[in-house]
Parts: structure tokens; sequence; C-alpha cells
């Protein structure tokens, strides 16, 4: 994948997951701050945790801090995955935001 390829799917999930906290706020009572700061999207629940989403451009890779621990994604041709076997971008992102709002909270490409 080129650069430029990378940059590409890597500000669409950066997107993706700005649309989606708007969507929550919209229907349900998480009360979800999204802020993007160029290729960073920090996540402030109302609880004060974060999660925080950021991109390697270099290593072509999105990085994920939450609660739980660091992770780190490459796209497959399909999608985003964990290098070491955690799982779907989205998937655990749910997961991890879950976790931290104390409610179900679903989050999709």
């Amino acid at each position: 994948m080129t650069d430029l390829e990378f940059m590409d799917r890597a500000e669409r999930l950066l997107l993706a997951v700005e649309q989606t906290c708007d969507r929550l706020n919209e229907e349900t009572d998480a009360d979800l701050d999204a802020q993007r700061s160029g290729g960073m999207v920090t996540l402030t629940f109302a609880n004060r945790s974060q999660i925080v989403i950021n991109l390697q451009k270099p290593l072509h890779e999105v990085w994920m801090a939450a609660r739980s621990g660091g992770f780190h994604y490459r796209f497959d041709g399909q999608r985003w995955l964990d290098t070491k076997g955690a799982g779907e971008f989205f998937a655990h992102l749910s997961q991890c935001a879950s976790e931290q709002a104390g409610q179900t909270l679903v989050f999709s490409a």
C-alpha cells in the first residue's frame, strides 16, 4: 500500500469514528466528545476517561489507546485488523467504548 492509499483509508476510518460519535450522541445519553487534531481523534467520555486513535503513517498503522491497553491495526485489503490478533478495529473500538461509557456503543465503518 502506498502512503497515499494508507492516508485515504485511514482518513475514512477517522471520519467514520467522528460520524459515529455524532450519531451516538443523538441516539443515546453517552455524552461522547470527539476532538480531532490532525491525524488523531480523542474520545472523551462522561466519566472523563479517554480513547485516543491516531495514525502512524510511516508504519501504515492506526493505533488505539484505551483503558484496556494499546492496540495497533493494519489494513488487510478489506478491514483494519489488530497486529496481535485482538480483532477488527471497529468491533474492538465498540467493546472498549462500551466498557468506558458503561453502556453499549456500536461503532462501524
